[in-house]
């Protein structure tokens, strides 16, 4: 990986100590990793039961699935965990290495991204628009256009088609990228020179894929909305520009504002601890690195409709 070249590429004292990690408490780790025998992203020893021949009868594949699950469940939990208390513990260490990388991968799932997500965003406005206006005509009901626009795209589509597509175009690329380092003895090298993969590796795609999902989130909703007045516009909808974007306002309340930061920023972390989980988390061969990312797409789209779920039943109680 380009990332992992050039730390791999130069011993720990020759770089400054903004640039150096912390060499505490990884003593003892690292003279194991060095007779290696041990790895801080070693599975757990029920992960190897997943790995038995298919069962023979259907209660016991639906048992070894619900043991899997479990086993997921709490390996996910643990890393994400970890991955938190490095980004609380140690927002000032190696900063020269971490904040670079952090705006890099800004820039990766964020800017590079965005003529993509302004196509999308006409796109639903079209698809919203055009579905609704041949109905709300029919039945008078024009004047809620605006109301239509808040609740299908800011509240729902907007958030969830862009962490399905961030997780399409960057997600897999995470656990490509942290699999094939991983299955070439790349992390077990920064583990030998003391350090931490979840601080080099993890935390900028983090924080990087967070940022990125909450700014895609808005610029698809803010074309989707204009995108979906233009559409209405073209259908010789009788609504003013002044009366559609005053429908907005009152649909919009100051609670939608700050339950779409958290669920764009719970998208983007969700994501990419999933992802870089299903990356570094358990020894690869280069043949398993395909199947691991099918796993991790997965469970990122099944967290991330939970997590939707979990915003709705709050939008429905207040």
């Amino acid at each position: 990986m380009d990332a992992i070249s050039p730390i791999l590429s130069r011993g720990i004292g020759e770089f400054p100590r903004k640039m150096c990690f912390d060499l505490p408490g990884l003593s003892t780790y690292v003279g194991r990793v060095q007779k290696g025998n041990v790895s801080a992203m070693n599975p757990t020893t029920g992960r190897s039961l997943l790995r038995l021949p298919p069962a023979p009868t259907l209660t016991r594949h639906v048992g070894r699935r619900l043991f899997g699950f479990l086993v997921a469940i709490q390996g996910l939990g643990a890393f994400g965990l970890i991955t938190l208390g490095v980004i609380l513990t140690k927002p000032r260490t190696a900063r020269q290495v971490v904040w670079p990388a952090v705006l890099k991968e800004i820039s990766r799932a964020g800017v590079r991204l965005l003529p993509m997500f302004l196509f999308v965003a006409m796109a639903l406005g079209l698809v919203v628009i055009g579905q609704s206006v041949s109905w709300l005509t029919r039945v008078g009901a024009i004047n809620y256009l605006g109301t239509i626009m808040v609740l299908a795209v800011v509240r729902e589509l907007g958030p969830l088609l862009t962490a399905l597509l961030v997780l399409a175009r960057i997600g897999t690329a995470n656990v490509v990228e942290l699999g094939t380092a991983r299955a070439l003895g790349e992390v077990e090298a920064l583990e030998a020179l003391g350090i931490d993969p979840v601080h080099y590796l993890v935390v900028p795609r983090v924080l990087g894929l967070a940022l990125g999902v909450f700014s895609l989130t808005v610029y698809l909703i803010l074309g989707a909305l204009l995108s979906g007045y233009l559409w209405a516009f073209l259908q010789d909808v009788p609504l003013q520009p002044g009366d559609y974007f005053r429908q907005l306002a009152d649909a919009l309340r100051g609670l939608d504002f700050a339950l779409l930061a958290l669920k764009t920023f719970a998208f983007g972390f969700i994501i990419a601890v999933v992802t870089c989980y299903h990356g570094l988390a358990q020894p690869l061969r280069l043949e398993e690195v395909s199947a691991a990312t099918v796993r991790a797409v997965a469970q990122s789209i099944i967290a991330c409709i939970v997590i939707d779920a979990m915003f709705i039943i709050i939008y429905l109680a207040v």
